[in-house]
């Protein structure tokens, strides 16, 4: 590396920089790129391995196309690191995934190299196929580049969209599938060039073409002659390259080619972008590459990190405690320990969502699907048909995408399956796409459908034990990202409701979804210290509504409802809705999430930004009190 600690680095603002560098000049940028990375991310947390892994591919995608005029489309959307440094974001680095600073993910609003802001997975085939047809339909020049991989092929709406591609034979598309699954030992040398290269070349489709037309006339021998020659041409190319399934498509296949060479990537790249249809470039690559403490890492190859130390990988800072994920880790173990009609499932991710320990208790029991949440969710469905009873492990965002399953296919036919859904209401760093913001809103229209909130671990534990015995619909559990608070007790209890806090002559009910039911606490502590009569409760089970809640309404003058999810459909409108079936007048302000998409940042910064705070909640409930007790002359005057 050169002696300036990015010297090379320091001079690429845009992709054009990168036109006239040397062979040497693109390995010695490489180097400098992965020090850049290793450096930054390591400091603020992020998507480090995947990063490491496409460093020389996303050079040579950016030698070869010419961004923004051919649009690069990365699925998934955490491998866009490198293409942020050679679009001129170097100096938001230190800023990565805090408020107002640089997106973790794609963002047009960074950059006009960033088409999408797409951060969950298995999307881009199906947006490049849209951009490729409005290019081709207005005779525009640029072809689409779907940077795909990193698991994002395991979701069906990929194959979905290949298949569609793969029936539009001049599409002006590149499809760049970054295989760090190392599924396929990479295909070198000459040869192997070669072949790549008479693949693609528009003229070998003609020769074919010309071969089939006039061979064809003799009778008999002609068709035969045609059928061994095209079985030669597909089995010489299946016996050289592992494409199969992607021929069978139709696709033009590319490859394998060496991911951290980026002279034999361009090479490949250029010879896809010149066919001006549907190519598939397959390109191995190794996650965490050049990062001893990613490659080593055996369990995901430092995929996603917090601050870790740049040399060994090893998380900064103290123990943060346990997390919501580790309670329901252990607490899933130990009933699956004493109940084997317990199963387990999730979507690709079995560490992040806590599944890891029951995977390794009873791996006949656990099974990963891929990004495939449909598929999960369904496959549930069968399993509790099939006498099981199966826990379906996503993060909250993620089960957006299997919503009709879980109506149609689970609630609809009966079926007890429990979710737990990990990362729910505002996540941090990750952003709009990541915020687990609508699960109530769109969970609670399902018919049948049983959801807990748990606020701490003890009732997170009884949430799950419970769970596992409704068999007759869905039952869901949600908890949000991070440690998990000291466990608060009840001062009383309501045919399954728990008090919180009681005072003489309540005024205000006070009710806190999950964690938010610290805060209910807490605003009821200042509204009781400002003198007014308070209830704080928690409904332990937040969906059914409990008949006891709509009862306890009607003793109150005002309810509060503090929850982390969208407030327009939320539970909050929810409760309001039942208090006017029942002809309870009592009046209700809810408080969650604004229907909007909410930024990345950190946890406590957005609550505050948002009012989910017990200063702002108290200030309001103090306020509609003191309004209440107003003549109604100086309440018109107001």
């Amino acid at each position: 590396m050169s002696a300036a600690p990015y010297g090379l680095l320091s001079s690429i603002h845009s992709p054009h920089d990168l036109r006239d560098l040397t062979e040497d000049q693109l390995k010695e940028l490489s180097l400098e790129i992965r020090a850049f990375l290793i450096e930054h991310v390591c400091q603020t947390g992020g998507h480090l391995g995947p990063n490491l892994g496409i460093i020389e591919l996303t050079l040579a995608v950016h030698r070869v196309f010419e961004s923004p005029r051919d649009p690069i489309i990365f699925d998934t959307g955490h491998q866009s690191y490198v293409h942020k440094i050679l679009t001129g974001r170097q100096d938001q680095f230190p800023t990565l995934r805090q408020r107002h600073g640089l997106s973790g993910y794609p963002s047009p609003t960074e950059s006009e190299h960033d088409w999408i802001a797409n951060s969950h997975a298995s999307t881009a085939l199906s947006y490049a196929d849209g951009l490729a047809k409005a290019i081709r339909l207005q005779r525009q020049s640029g072809t689409v580049v779907a940077f795909v991989g990193d698991g994002s092929l395991t979701g069906g709406m990929a194959w979905e969209a290949l298949n569609n591609i793969a029936a539009s034979d001049d599409l002006p598309l590149v499809i760049v599938v970054n295989d760090n699954g190392r599924s396929y030992t990479p295909t070198v040398g000459g040869l192997a060039r070669y072949l790549t290269g008479l693949r693609t070349n528009p003229r070998y489709e003609q020769i074919l073409d010309l071969v089939k037309r006039n061979v064809s006339r003799a009778p008999l021998v002609g068709n035969v002659a045609y059928d061994i020659l095209h079985g030669i041409k597909i089995g010489l190319k299946d016996v050289l390259a592992p494409q199969g399934m992607f021929s069978d498509l139709g696709l033009k296949y590319v490859g394998p080619i060496d991911g951290h060479d980026v002279a034999a990537a361009e090479r490949a790249l250029q010879q896809a972008k010149q066919f001006r249809g549907p190519v598939l470039v397959h390109c191995v690559t190794r996650k965490g590459n050049g990062f001893k403490a990613a490659e080593n890492h055996e369990e995901d190859r430092l995929h996603a990190v917090g601050k870790i130390n740049a040399t060994t990988g090893e998380a900064l800072g103290g123990a943060s405690g346990q997390t919501w994920t580790d309670v329901f880790s252990e607490e899933l173990l130990g009933l699956g320990s004493t109940n084997d009609r317990v199963v387990a499932i999730t979507a690709a991710m079995v560490y992040p969502t806590g599944l890891h320990r029951f995977a390794q208790a009873f791996p006949d029991r656990c099974f990963d699907v891929g990004i495939a949440e449909q598929h999960a969710v369904t496959s549930a469905a069968g399993l509790a048909m099939g006498g099981l009873h199966p826990v379906v492990a996503v993060y909250s965002t993620f089960l957006n995408r299997a919503f009709d399953q879980v109506l149609m296919d689970v609630a609809l036919h009966h079926c007890g399956v429990t979710f737990v859904l990990d990362r729910a209401g505002i996540t941090g760093p990750d952003g709009a796409s990541h915020h687990g913001m609508w699960d109530m809103s769109i969970l609670q229209i399902v018919p049948g459908l049983q959801l807990a909130a748990p606020r701490d671990g003890i009732r997170l534990r009884d949430a799950l034990a419970r769970s596992l015995t409704i068999d007759d619909g869905p039952s869901v559990i949600r908890f949000p990202r991070g440690s998990i608070s000291a466990d608060l007790p009840a001062v009383d209890q309501r045919e399954g409701i728990d008090i919180l806090l009681t005072t003489e002559q309540p005024r205000v009910l006070v009710v806190g979804i999950g964690p938010f039911a610290e805060t209910a606490l807490a605003v009821g502590q200042r509204l009781s210290d400002q003198g007014i009569g308070v209830t704080v409760v928690d409904p332990v089970w937040a969906l059914p509504i409990n008949p006891a809640l709509v009862a306890l309404a009607a003793d109150h003058e005002l309810v509060i409802t503090i929850e982390d999810n969208g407030t327009v459909g939320g539970w909050g409108t929810r409760l309001a809705q039942e208090l006017r079936f029942a002809g309870v007048d009592t009046t209700l302000r809810e408080f969650g999430l604004p229907q909007e998409f909410i930024p990345h940042g950190g946890r406590g910064e957005l609550l505050e930004e948002v009012g989910l705070t017990p200063q702002h909640i108290a200030r309001y409930a103090v306020e509609a009190i003191v309004r209440s007790e107003e003549p109604l002359e100086e309440q018109s005057t107001r």
